[in-house]
């Protein structure tokens, strides 16, 4: 299989795992590829997961290429330690996560992720479970305004839910683009389309992003050996806050409190140390590659502390 994307900040993800041959590692978005090929080409096992069967689907040839170096299993984050529990894989030496939405599926009108290109309102990474058109056809005005709000950082929430409800039903991604730039007054001209924040907002919202990524954050201390590496890419800010929030709280970095509010004490030992500061593309990856513009790569290395107790987030 010939990877048909370049994979994000791919130096710097390989250089951050530190592999040495032999070693087992997981990616867990294996996507086209990229990442799982280069680590292979280090030496390494590697156990590769995607919530996307096409993605493990088109993965196949690269199985039989690994000479049984490589294992591809189709799953989310959330249920990748029992994946690896029940492969008595455990636990690895590397684990690389690379967070949101792939070139592939952003690339398929079929699929529903872009407004660049007409098709059905899906967006669905595991193609299960309620669409984008069920949730805006179906959810509340004000359900629709929170979720855009929150994931999707839109500053005119409401009236963009508003106009949502007014043009419903509708069934491909063209109809709800348009509908978002006439509510928000797009030209154009203008810089970014409007529509990007809607689009993005309903896709976490639909495929349960963040809740996947912190679920697997919080249970990557018991996948990793001591000494096992972590590193994270993420796409936009709410992402990168959570992993580095993730990462300051469990390397016992984060930020010091004052008068009134004096830092809190972690309850447990450091379970992880951060290896250098985030990591984002120069103009020249950027120039080959544009979607590496809004990435963030940040790494750390798992200690020899247990992992913290379930829910402890100081």
């Amino acid at each position: 299989m010939n990877a048909p994307h370049v994979p994000v900040l791919l130096d710097a993800v390989i250089a951050a795992l530190a592999i040495v041959p032999g070693e087992c590692h997981v990616d867990a978005t294996f996507g086209a590829g990229g990442y799982t090929r280069a680590m292979l080409a280090k030496g390494a096992r590697v156990i590769a997961f995607d919530r996307d069967p096409d993605a493990i689907a088109a993965g196949q040839a690269l199985v039989v290429e690994s000479n049984g170096a490589l294992t591809l299993v189709h799953a989310l984050f959330s249920t990748i330690p029992a994946e690896l529990a029940q492969r008595d894989a455990l636990p690895v030496d590397g684990l690389v996560m690379d967070i949101g939405v792939s070139s592939m599926q952003i690339d398929q009108p079929d699929r529903g992720f872009s407004f660049q290109s007409d098709g059905p309102l899906d967006m669905r990474m595991s193609r299960d479970g309620i669409s984008a058109a069920d949730f805006i056809n179906d959810a509340e005005e004000a359900e629709i305004a929170d979720v855009l709000k929150l994931y999707g950082e839109e500053p005119r929430a409401r009236r963009v839910a508003r106009a949502i409800v007014a043009a419903r039903p509708m069934t491909t991604t063209g109809e709800l683009a348009g509908v978002v730039r006439r509510a928000l007054g797009y030209r154009p001209h203008d810089k970014k389309d409007p529509s990007t924040r809607t689009f993005q907002a309903i896709r976490i919202k639909i495929n349960q992003e963040l809740n996947e990524l912190e679920s697997l954050l919080n249970t990557s201390e018991s996948i990793l050996s001591p000494g096992g590496r972590l590193a994270v890419v993420s796409f936009h800010s709410l992402e990168d806050r959570l992993v580095k929030r993730f990462l300051r709280q469990r390397s016992g970095t984060m930020p010091g409190g004052s008068r009134h509010l004096p830092q809190a004490t972690p309850a447990s030992l450091p379970s992880f140390h951060i290896t250098g500061r985030a990591v984002r593309a120069d103009e020249e990856e950027i120039a080959r590659n544009p979607r590496a513009r809004s990435a963030t790569l940040r790494a750390a290395q798992r200690t020899v502390a247990a992992p913290w107790p379930v829910g402890e987030t100081r």
